[in-house]
């Protein structure tokens, strides 16, 4: 049996890791970033191999990690975390700077930064395991907690990106029968990139099947990045 809700049960954070190419930044949300050592001291990170940053870290061999703080607001994380780098300049408005390294550290939002050099990279089937030496640590900001992966899921219903390393397919009875809307206009999140579709609704989140866009309750956000109604446009 392979129940894999039961590898939610497994501990993960929210960050974000930066690195350049070049002369150009680019950053994506990822929980999966680990101290692996402590003299020295080692960490490792599991990216998805399409992803923009991949290309990146393995070109430059270097990366930043950014922890995120437990109020850190949802689009936010959309922005690093459903949106390409290949279609928008993240860091765009995003208070950052370059690290010791070279690499973006976010400074928006974040407690505590890693600055770090890959020394080993391993292919894992569509996400590779970059291990690397700490080459610089500090702390933001003492006073604010930092967000896990279960809070980001289960408080702040927040989703998975299907890059990231945890994530896998639930498919909601709505989403296998699509009943009847109609043609009715289906919306475009534009943070990051979800399809609102009436036929299927959000019944997650109390939205039935059928229900038009332009009825969804004013206080109503993205299911998967949060984002609010102002953030859609016809699909």
């Amino acid at each position: 049996m392979l129940d894999l809700d039961s590898l939610f049960k497994l501990s993960y954070g929210m960050y974000i890791v930066g690195s350049k190419h070049e002369s150009r930044f680019n950053g994506c949300i990822v929980n999966t970033v680990f101290q692996i050592t402590p003299e020295p001291p080692m960490m490792a990170i599991s990216l998805n191999r399409q992803c923009l940053t991949h290309k990146y870290i393995s070109a430059s061999k270097i990366f930043a990690v950014s922890v995120l703080s437990q109020d850190t607001p949802m689009d936010f994380i959309g922005r690093f975390g459903f949106r390409s780098g290949r279609d928008i300049d993240k860091f765009e408005q995003i208070n950052y700077r370059p690290g010791q390294n070279g690499a973006p550290i976010i400074l928006d939002n974040t407690i505590t930064f890693i600055e770090a050099e890959v020394t080993e990279s391993i292919d894992v089937l569509t996400h590779t395991l970059f291990i690397a030496r700490i080459t610089a640590c500090e702390s933001v900001d003492n006073n604010k907690a930092p967000m896990s992966y279960a809070y980001y899921r289960d408080i702040r219903q927040g989703k998975t990106p299907e890059a990231a390393a945890t994530y896998h397919k639930v498919e909601s009875k709505a989403e296998t029968q699509k009943q009847g809307a109609g043609k009715m206009q289906k919306y475009k999140c534009l943070v990051c990139g979800y399809i609102y579709d009436p036929a299927v609704g959000d019944p997650e989140n109390g939205v039935k099947a059928g229900t038009a866009f332009e009825d969804l309750p004013a206080d109503w956000g993205c299911p998967r990045c949060r984002a609010g109604k102002d953030e859609f446009e016809p699909a």
